[in-house]
């Protein structure tokens, strides 16, 4: 169950990294036969956004305001209203503009791999003598060095303290609670394919309009 594409065991490593190569978020241990659909499906991101406990991300692009963060993806992935799929054949300059600036952040995460393979070379290589349990301390131990090393290089330290534990424990009930009702409407919303449209057009306009303003 743990041989893909790659035709040997492996496992997945789900990260969030910004541009300066800390990486926000991991997920690791997920057989390595699953495809993206598979890995958002079991996904802690997506569940603490139904759980509602995900942190707030507003913002307005193109003069709408949205509730929620949105993450640069490929074409494999659906149309949910935090998802913006890459353009594979954009017809037009603005499209274009907007694919070469998608494709420039999606980079960063397979950057902040490559820096973590290359200073750790046990996550590199093949696991032959460790079992599971053993390879996700393992990469959990070289994500924690590695942002160490991000904190120590940055020139100014950022004074914002982030939550990191939060108490999701579930409250359970056999009764239609208003807490069930609340995640299955944050559920249609996440889903929603008009969203979709509409967040990746007013991304296009916005990114089209910086472009004509430097």
């Amino acid at each position: 169950m743990y041989t893909g594409h790659v035709e040997k065991p492996t496992f997945i490593l789900e990260a969030v990294a910004s541009e300066d190569l800390w990486i926000w978020y991991a997920f690791f241990g997920m057989p390595g036969s699953f495809n993206n659909i598979n890995v958002l499906d079991q996904s802690d991101l997506f569940n603490e956004l139904r759980a509602g406990v995900a942190p707030s991300a507003r913002f307005v692009i193109n003069g709408r305001e949205y509730g929620m963060g949105y993450y640069l993806a490929d074409g494999i992935y659906p149309k949910w209203a935090t998802i913006v799929q890459r353009i594979r054949a954009p017809n037009d300059r603005k499209k274009a503009h907007f694919a070469r600036m998608q494709e420039a952040y999606r980079k960063d995460v397979e950057r902040a791999f490559g820096v973590l393979q290359a200073r750790f070379a046990i996550v590199k290589g093949p696991s032959r003598f460790w079992d599971q349990e053993d390879m996700y301390y393992i990469m959990t131990t070289c994500i924690i060095l590695h942002n160490m090393i991000i904190e120590y290089q940055r020139e100014q330290e950022d004074d914002e303290t982030i939550e990191l534990l939060r108490d999701t424990s579930p409250q359970l009930s056999r009764e239609r609670t208003s807490t069930f009702s609340e995640f299955l409407a944050r559920n249609k919303k996440i889903r929603s394919t008009e969203t979709y449209h509409q967040l990746r057009y007013d991304l296009i306009e916005h990114l089209w309009v910086r472009l004509s303003e430097e």
